[in-house]
């Protein structure tokens, strides 16, 4: 259980990584969704007593830019099933045209993938190859290829020891903000007549789709039977 806590952990503090190359998007009810009438952005499907509305478009919070680093989705839950129903991050996904399956991130692993503090890039390429096979990370060090990194002491993210100073450099804050927190969808379990609502913070999908199916597996809390699946499908919107 320790290795497999590490290798999530790992996972999600590479995805974190890259999540700064990602553009700000949002999901939007494909044409042939069950829209809601009075939220145009907000779509719905139920299954075997199981209702699900999703809003890709609802994340206003802090921060503003989440859209860059990940893919926010609102869900509301409704259960009349008459079963008690799991509520797990690892029942629901993004699947997209590429058929790669974007999972829902465990905001208690991105706040433990980000102790170390904010993610700071210079205005200039961070590596740079040099006729010798060398390449240069500023955080940290030297590398030779085949060998290890030979680590830099000194780094600082607003000094580049070529260029000089750096004034174009941004700091991303360290995700989950205190309000993805307070607004993440609990997990555990919902009984018969309940509701939950929260949001899921998805690996982001700007990069690779255009379209994808937000996929949720009903799975009973008392057996650990599945029973059935809800698809709602986005299209994805580039700002």
């Amino acid at each position: 259980m320790r290795a497999r806590g590490r290798l999530g952990l790992l996972g999600t503090a590479v995805v974190l990584a890259l999540a700064g190359c990602i553009p700000e998007t949002r999901l939007q009810p494909r044409p042939d969704a069950r829209s809601l009438t009075e939220d145009p952005t907000a779509a719905v499907a139920e299954a075997q007593g199981v209702r699900l509305i999703a809003d890709g478009a609802a994340w206003e919070g802090h921060p503003r830019n989440l859209e860059r680093r990940l893919t926010p989705v609102e869900l509301r839950v409704e259960n009349h099933s008459g079963r008690t129903l799991s509520i797990r991050y690892a029942l629901f996904a993004l699947v997209g045209e590429s058929r790669f399956h974007y999972a829902a991130l465990s905001p208690l692993l991105m706040q433990e993938a980000n102790e170390a503090g904010p993610t700071c890039i210079a205005g200039y390429v961070p590596r740079r190859s040099w006729s010798l096979g060398a390449t240069w990370g500023p955080r940290r060090g030297w590398r030779y290829p085949g060998r290890p990194w030979w680590p830099n002491p000194y780094y600082d993210p607003f000094y580049d020891p070529f260029y000089g100073p750096q004034h174009d450099v941004r700091c991303e804050e360290p995700l989950p903000t205190q309000e993805m927190l307070d607004r993440a969808l609990p997990e555990g379990t919902l009984e018969n007549g309940g509701t939950v609502a929260g949001f899921l913070y998805f690996q982001g999908v700007g990069n690779r789709e255009r379209q994808v199916i937000l996929q949720a597996r009903l799975v009973d809390a008392s057996t650990g039977e599945p029973f059935g699946e809800l698809s709602i499908p986005f299209q994805v919107r580039r700002d």
